[in-house]
């Protein structure tokens, strides 16, 4: 796993305390952004960074490595439940979606093997949700994920500052489930 350079503030203690943690994933075959967030009671950044799976190897090796990857992920930080991005198809890349398509695949079926839920979020809701515009750029999510975060500078690439988004809205939805229902 690779971190993101400044995306990682310090850590607070991982005791096994009953902090409820949630894991944002923004997937793609050659970078998968994530985010850890602990729930005490307010989401606060745990850890953040890309996976990258790189383009070599037949697609199946690709993707047995995300899965080994993100199985780590939910093992180590004791992840209870699990954002990912809803698929978009855009009628100009629908081979971006069939790809997208095999690394959220892989993302749900290492969630499901460890019985942790998955909350589908579509991109446009995170991105409102998140930064009040729903359309917003790359940049405005990343700047809002250093303001929000209290990041030196905003994470890199921008994979991880989406998958911080997902991880944010989801949290959110957890602690206020009555509210999320409205929007």
């Amino acid at each position: 796993m690779t971190i993101s350079p400044g995306a990682t503030p310090s850590v607070p203690s991982r005791s096994p305390a009953k902090v409820m943690r949630v894991l944002g994933v923004d997937p793609g075959l050659h970078r998968t952004g994530y985010a850890v967030l602990g729930m005490s009671p307010l989401p606060m950044l745990i850890e953040a960074g890309v996976i990258r799976i790189g383009s070599a190897g037949t697609l199946s090796v690709r993707l047995a490595d995300l899965h080994v990857q993100i199985d780590a992920i939910i093992d180590e930080f004791s992840i209870s439940h699990v954002g990912v991005e809803q698929i978009y198809a855009h009628y100009r890349h629908p081979r971006t979606a069939i790809l997208m398509g095999h690394a959220r695949g892989v993302i749900l079926l290492a969630a499901g093997q460890k019985g942790v839920p998955v909350t589908d979020l579509p991109s446009t809701l995170v991105k409102k949700n998140f930064t009040g515009n729903g359309h917003a750029t790359k940049s405005q999510m990343q700047r809002t994920a250093a303001s929000r975060f209290k990041l030196s500078k905003p994470p890199s690439p921008p994979d991880v500052a989406d998958a911080m988004a997902i991880a944010y809205v989801l949290a959110t939805r957890l602690i206020m489930p009555s509210r999320a229902a409205k929007r």
